[in-house]
């Protein structure tokens, strides 16, 4: 679920899909795709190099970072989201590299209409770190399954970077069983 949450924390700002609809604000419609029998667009957002280059340190480099997000033709939400990064890792003494590539998919399903708005309340993500140069090549891959119970939007008193947890959660965080 640390997973989850950290992708939608980071790229659609919980689950709110006005955000996700910002995020992909500069995309570029790259074709179709059909995804679990819906027929979807498809739109990729590349980030810029300048903005690479700005996040780069004197030991490693971000090469590409590519987002892809496949909405629905039938209702626009989001039905699939794909990120991917390639980052080149130098060693402090000599001139070796090892790059690393970020994959991550997530497909979002279970739609339920919260406070007016269409909010995904589960689907699969797997992740994928692929470690390739010098002699060996490493992959390992993540694979999570996962459901969001409950979903409530502008609590009272709570910032935008707070996350608040279940119901159940704080019940048993109180000692109620």
């Amino acid at each position: 679920m640390f997973l989850t949450l950290f992708i939608c924390g980071c790229y659609c700002q919980g689950l709110d899909p006005r955000c996700t609809a910002n995020l992909f604000i500069d995309a570029v419609c790259v074709g179709e795709k059909t995804i679990n029998n819906e027929d979807c667009f498809t739109l990729k957002l590349e980030t810029a190099h300048n903005i690479l280059q700005a996040l780069n340190t004197s030991h490693t480099e971000i090469l590409r970072h590519t987002v892809r997000g496949y909405f629905s033709q039938r209702t626009g939400l989001l039905v699939k989201f794909e990120d991917t990064k390639l980052v080149r890792m130098k060693h402090a003494k000599g001139n070796d590299s090892v790059f690393w590539e970020t994959s991550m998919e997530s497909v979002i399903e279970d739609y339920r209409c919260v406070d007016g708005i269409n909010i995904g309340h589960g689907g699969k993500t797997v992740a994928i770190l692929y470690k390739y140069g010098m002699a060996h090549n490493h992959q390992r891959k993540i694979e999570e399954t996962w459901r969001i119970e409950e979903v409530d939007f502008n609590i009272c008193g709570l910032s935008m970077d707070c996350f608040l947890a279940p119901s159940d959660l704080k019940k048993e965080q109180h000692g109620v069983v």
